[in-house]
């Protein structure tokens, strides 16, 4: 319990301390207007309190990976609960900040304006179509999880297929409605069903002196099936460390903050609170089944078609908070992915909205967008497998946040900022994408040296690209003066 309470307390001291480091390099300025006053259009330009634009940010990126990922990334060791703690400040954080303030200053531009901003127009290019593509694929994503979470909770009453109904009604209205008029109303109620779940865990690991594992009894790999903890674990655990599906929803409360100061709390501190979710559940998953030797024989006994997360999501809620909080819990857990998916959908209306520029001010143009979108999703939710779209999610959404932790880099750089801040986790992160598709089953399958090589090189050589760039930019500016 004592790395458990100390990996809380770095946490915490992380979004005081190197977020405010963070914060001092981007440079905020708190007499700047925001797109939100400039850009006004009571539709997706709606300003906000920064309380409620906090726990929108974090009921957006606090969907099934921070509870799922942790679960089956603590099954590598307690060497997860180091990826959640130091992904989530220098990694995680930093990337959602910084995405969402550059937005800001770009009047609220979405995520593939942003990158293609920096990176140049062949990248701007691949990312309309890589994000839309990633947030149709998260929407669909998480349709399919709640489903099937709420179908359990209704046995005999709703089944699976008219709860894909329900759920998928409500995302159509959420993406298509002003922000303020349902996403506004709604997440506070989706918040406190969350943070209940999250707080009552966390209470029941100290009431039961739950069992969980020391980081000083080792940090070797302990996963059943021999998969190596880079890159796997890294993938693993995504949404409680780094996400890039963060930086696609960042920019839509970027179009509702008042003002800059507010950043900090509102993206930096979105990402810690879900690290924090991250961290309790990989404690109670190790903890609740007496050691990380009992969850991984629980896990190996469940039927081979059987969603392992929600699985244990639902003994440890009901066993440690009884029925009506087990209830309560397994509706939190419910709640992270569905706010999670509405505003994805979102998302992707106002990536192609962007760069079709077609303003959404009206609803004809917002379903003109939007139609073709719910087309494709529904295509995906019916024919597509949900364990083959979640392999797929979890690398695209890491690959994601490669691109931005570029971006960030090339774009404090181009200012003459600190740059180190991003460009060491854009190289880590390069690694562990790159690996991890030549390794993966879904990938080329490659055995763990070549991966390792072929990954290593991958970064080295993004890694001279960025110098090549930073030098052509320092003999610019010497030329011009």
């Amino acid at each position: 319990m004592i790395s458990f309470c100390l990996a809380l307390v770095i946490l915490f001291a992380g979004y005081f301390i190197y977020g405010k480091f963070a914060e001092r390099i981007f440079g905020i300025d708190t007499n700047r207007q925001t797109p939100a006053y400039s850009m006004n259009d009571n539709v997706d330009y709606v300003p906000m309190s920064w309380w409620r634009i906090f726990l929108i940010q974090f009921l957006n990126i606090a969907g099934l990976g921070p509870i799922f990922g942790a679960i089956m990334g603590i099954m590598f060791g307690p060497a997860a609960f180091l990826w959640i703690v130091f992904g989530t400040i220098f990694a995680g954080a930093v990337h959602d900040y910084f995405s969402g303030m550059m937005s800001i200053r770009s009047k609220g531009a979405s995520l593939p304006e942003l990158n293609g901003n920096e990176l140049g127009i062949a990248a701007k290019q691949f990312m309309r179509i890589f994000s839309s593509l990633l947030m149709i694929l998260v929407g669909a994503v998480f349709i399919s999880g709640p489903a099937g979470l709420l179908a359990g909770m209704t046995s005999g009453y709703i089944n699976v297929f008219w709860w894909t109904i329900i759920v998928f009604a409500y995302y159509i209205l959420a993406t298509l409605l002003p922000i303020d008029k349902l996403i506004g109303k709604i997440y506070p109620l989706f918040g406190i069903v969350l943070l209940f779940m999250a707080a009552g865990i966390l209470i029941a690991l100290f009431m039961n002196d739950a069992p969980v594992p020391e980081i000083t009894n080792g940090l070797s790999n302990r996963h059943p099936d021999g998969l190596p903890i880079f890159p796997m674990m890294f993938v693993s655990i995504a949404c409680g460390a780094i996400s890039g599906f963060h930086a696609t929803q960042s920019p839509m409360m970027a179009r509702c903050i008042k003002n800059e100061k507010y950043g900090r709390r509102c993206f930096y501190g979105a990402m810690v609170a879900e690290g924090v979710l991250a961290l309790i559940w990989a404690a109670a998953a190790a903890s609740f089944f007496g050691s990380i030797d009992g969850l991984q024989e629980y896990v190996a006994k469940l039927p081979a078609t059987s969603n392992t997360g929600a699985e244990v999501v639902n003994v440890i809620s009901k066993t440690w908070l009884g029925t009506f909080g087990g209830i309560l819990a397994l509706l939190g857990v419910v709640a992270a992915p569905v706010t999670s998916g509405d505003t994805a959908l979102r998302s992707a209306r106002l990536i192609v909205a962007d760069f079709l520029h077609v303003s959404q001010r009206k609803l004809i143009n917002r379903l003109f967008v939007a139609i073709p979108v719910f087309a494709l999703t529904f295509i995906i939710l019916f024919f597509i497998p949900f364990s083959v779209l979640w392999r797929y999610f979890a690398w695209c959404n890491q690959t994601l946040a490669v691109f931005t932790l570029w971006a960030i880099t090339v774009y404090l750089c181009r200012n003459r900022k600190n740059y180190f801040i991003s460009l060491v986790p854009a190289l880590f992160m390069t690694a562990v994408t790159s690996t991890y598709i030549f390794i993966a089953p879904e990938g080329f399958g490659c055995n763990m040296l070549l991966s390792n090589i072929l990954g290593f090189s991958i970064t080295m050589l993004t890694g001279i690209l960025f110098i090549y760039y930073r030098n052509r930019l320092y003999k610019k500016r010497i030329s011009s003066f």
